[in-house]
């Protein structure tokens, strides 16, 4: 099986919510993909519900466009603790974390219905909580976003 990045990152001493640096791939033609990991909860500590985390990806999905030059996808983790957002380029880590700011503090406002959540546009359109997301955007803002190095597991 092929190595897995975050699988690689020690989960017990990254400190959410922060922007992460999670791999730069150089395509065939040259072009670099940067992936971000955008973390708002603590691994292992807290998750977010899933209806919450859905309403982030769609909200979040939008806002970080906004925000951040040739973004090419946000997806939520797994683990229900954020987000990743891979970008063509190589955009510096004070950029995409004032861009992170950004974002989440356009989803805490947000007051509007959702983007994207219809039968024909979403795949589970009525599992949403635009309250939840909301609220894990103020708490991240609250406690203060920051840039996290890659800490490896010690093998």
């Amino acid at each position: 099986m092929a190595n897995v990045e975050s699988f690689d990152l020690d989960h017990t001493k990254v400190k959410a919510p922060y922007v992460r640096l999670a791999g730069v791939k150089t395509t065939p033609r040259g072009d670099s993909i940067s992936k971000y990991d955008l973390r708002l909860l603590q691994p292992n500590q807290a998750a977010i519900e899933p209806a919450a985390l859905h309403t982030l990806e769609h909200l979040m999905a939008g806002y970080l466009r906004d925000h951040v030059k040739d973004v090419v996808d946000v997806s939520p983790m797994g683990c229900r603790t954020g987000l990743y957002m891979a970008v063509i380029g190589e955009p510096d880590e004070q950029g995409v974390l004032g861009a992170f700011q950004a974002a989440l503090q356009d989803t805490a406002n947000h007051d509007r219905p959702i983007p994207g959540v219809s039968e024909l546009e979403c795949g589970n359109y009525r599992d949403h909580d635009l309250t939840a997301a909301r609220q894990h955007a103020r708490d991240a803002l609250a406690q203060g976003l920051k840039i996290q190095e890659t800490i490896l597991l010690q093998r």
